[in-house]
């Protein structure tokens, strides 16, 4: 994935994981790209795990579903607007990620109403392009609507610079975040060599190189790029998983512990060094620097994640579950929707932890339908509650319904 997107060097657990928490949070773009990065590493038998594979491609099938809905709402506000030729783009993207035939076919309606208003002349049908760009519609792609909508959400100057890199970048971006490692790896050394190393392009290319398991070259091109911008907080999370990926975790908090004052006091940065400290299994000290920022900065609930995951990975499985009940209190106090990963291991630490009571039931019978390809697993906890309470008929009806959601 590009750098302003999620990365590699995690277990395909973890990987699935941070799907999830980006689906929760709403970022279905960044899920999307996350799972497919996933099922990529799980074909090419980084471990063959068929039950993984299924789970994660039907979880990538639902994110891509909802992000078609949402480039479909975006397309129907912006034709309110007049601007046609947007509103044909995000019909266009939406028409690229949906499977389903309804929703098909109202894309192509839509995409029809779009070119009929255009034929007839509508002053309307306008949209701005950045410098240097054609404005020329027939001359645009699929290809270039797909770069377009990618670098929409980057920063100004990150995106002008990316669109100045030329044809080769842009390729070499788009194979990047299509999970095409091999082809990216290629056209962005190019692009480097064109734009020079004092650009964005070599973080893309150590991008690249981290997903293709070329952690030494990762870390090399990561570190130039950080050496030139060192006010990017996301140039460190590459080159912080490269070191990781080499068993460097001492050198990853060195660059950490180096940056400027006003990037490493900065919520993505002491995440990333409480990050390398568990991997480097100084459990103390993360916990350390977490329970610290939540005492001077007050309640931040991925600060609390992180303290809670800290503490299960410490075996003090009390402390943990306690800051996930915190974090679902806290989404139910302001009306959130709830953390579906707190929720899973609050349930999970709960039920280790010998809880059998009608709420752990309540919140597993809520699983099964806030993350069905999971089903069987709650199905089997539930019979297990239900056995603990003296109900065997239920028990039973549950357990019967864990075989079954395991064939099939």
């Amino acid at each position: 994935m590009s750098f302003f997107g999620i990365f590699g060097g995690r277990s395909l657990e973890q990987r699935e994981e941070k799907g999830d928490s980006l689906f929760e949070a709403g970022d279905y773009g960044l899920a999307k790209m996350e799972y497919e990065n996933l099922v990529e590493k799980i074909i090419k038998g980084e471990r063959k795990d068929p039950e993984l594979e299924k789970r994660v491609i039907e979880k990538l099938d639902r994110t891509r579903e909802l992000l078609a809905v949402r480039h479909r709402e975006e397309g129907l506000e912006i034709m309110e607007s007049g601007y046609l030729e947007a509103a044909a783009d995000s019909f266009r993207l939406a028409l690229e990620l949906t499977h389903d035939p309804e929703m098909t076919e109202e894309l192509k309606g839509l995409l029809k109403r779009t070119s009929d208003f255009s034929d007839e002349g509508s002053d309307a049908c306008y949209i701005d392009r950045p410098a240097g760009r054609t404005e020329d519609k027939d001359e645009r792609t699929g290809e270039d609507d797909l770069f377009d909508a990618l670098l929409s959400g980057l920063p100004e100057p990150v995106r002008d610079a990316y669109y100045s890199y030329g044809d080769t970048f842009r390729k070499g971006y788009l194979a990047l975040n299509e999970a095409d490692f091999n082809l990216a790896a290629d056209m962005l050394y190019e692009a480097m060599e064109e734009s020079g190393r004092h650009s964005y392009v070599p973080i893309e290319l150590a991008a690249a190189y981290l997903n293709l398991e070329r952690f030494d070259e990762a870390r090399k091109f990561s570190e130039d790029f950080v050496r030139n911008f060192p006010e990017w907080t996301q140039g460190y999370q590459i080159l912080c998983e490269s070191l990781w990926a080499l068993g460097r975790f001492d050198a990853a908090l060195e660059w950490l512990d180096s940056s400027p004052a006003e990037v490493a006091g900065s919520l993505p940065m002491l995440l990333l060094k409480g990050d390398t400290l568990v991997r480097g299994r100084r459990f103390d000290e993360a916990a350390g620097l977490f329970e610290q920022e939540l005492e001077l900065n007050g309640w931040q609930p991925d600060m609390a994640r992180a303290l809670a995951m800290t503490y299960e990975e410490q075996g003090e499985k009390e402390d943990a579950r306690d800051i996930f009940s915190k974090l679902l209190e806290s989404c139910r106090a302001c009306g959130a929707k709830q953390d579906l990963f707190s929720k899973k291991r609050f349930s999970e630490l709960s039920f280790e932890l010998g809880d059998r009571s009608p709420n752990l039931l309540g919140l597993y019978l809520s699983l099964v339908q806030e993350d069905p390809s999971m089903r069987a697993q709650y199905y089997r906890k539930i019979s297990a509650i239900y056995e603990a309470q003296g109900n065997s008929v239920e028990a039973g009806r549950f357990a019967d319904f864990a075989q079954r959601a395991m064939s099939e």
